[in-house]
């Protein structure tokens, strides 16, 4: 199924030209990693983890607007994309109640902090490309690495070191079991295995 029929399934056919544009904005030149590959990945995890969530298609619509505003010179990205969600969903059969909802899901995945199931699948789901074999996150870190190209190496080193820091000295990086089983241990490996390259210069 291609992402505009999986969009219509979701949120019906009389919605179809909202999902097109999004799937427009996955596709923006400037996205590395940000793109439609990584909202199809998300998608799926979402699915995954469906019994974890107490509303899983509210999950599956925030999954779908959680980086639709994308630039990476920005550091509010995340409220953009709730703003962007409200906006269009309020005008569909959805309504403000579910383009609220939504929206506070998207949110969360400023901090990846969640305060509910919804937002605990969805952030595992975000997040879950931490938890990669070596060679994909490898991948993962060159795509990061690629959207922040106007970053000098020397200030992207740092501020990435910081971030990989912050991570790790979370208690945990996933918050669903299903998460935690399959992803914290080899995320905490990823992550120590990039700070050491980050800290003594690649």
């Amino acid at each position: 199924m291609d992402l505009v029929a999986r969009w219509t399934t979701l949120a019906g056919e009389g919605t179809r030209r909202l999902g097109e544009e999004l799937v427009e904005r996955y596709a923006e030149p400037h996205r590395r990693y940000h793109t439609l590959r990584h909202l199809e990945a998300v998608l799926d995890l979402v699915d995954e983890f469906a019994e974890e969530a107490d509303d899983p298609d509210v999950v599956r619509l925030a999954a779908w607007f959680h980086d639709a505003v994308y630039d990476p010179q920005r550091d509010d990205n995340e409220e953009r994309s709730a703003v962007l969600a409200e906006r269009m969903l309020t005008d569909t059969s959805l309504g403000l109640e579910r383009a609220r909802e939504v929206a506070a899901l998207v949110r969360m995945t400023k901090t990846h902090d969640p305060d509910d199931r919804n937002g605990r699948v969805l952030c595992d789901a975000d997040l879950a490309i931490l938890g990669a074999d070596p060679e994909t996150y490898a991948a993962y870190t060159r795509a990061v690495r690629e959207e922040y190209a106007f970053v000098p190496d020397e200030y992207f080193a740092a501020g990435r070191a910081a971030v990989l820091e912050q991570l790790l000295a979370l208690p945990s990086l996933f918050h669903t079991p299903a998460g935690r089983a399959r992803f914290e241990e080899k995320a905490r490996a990823n992550l120590r295995a990039e700070l050491r390259e980050t800290t003594r210069g690649g």
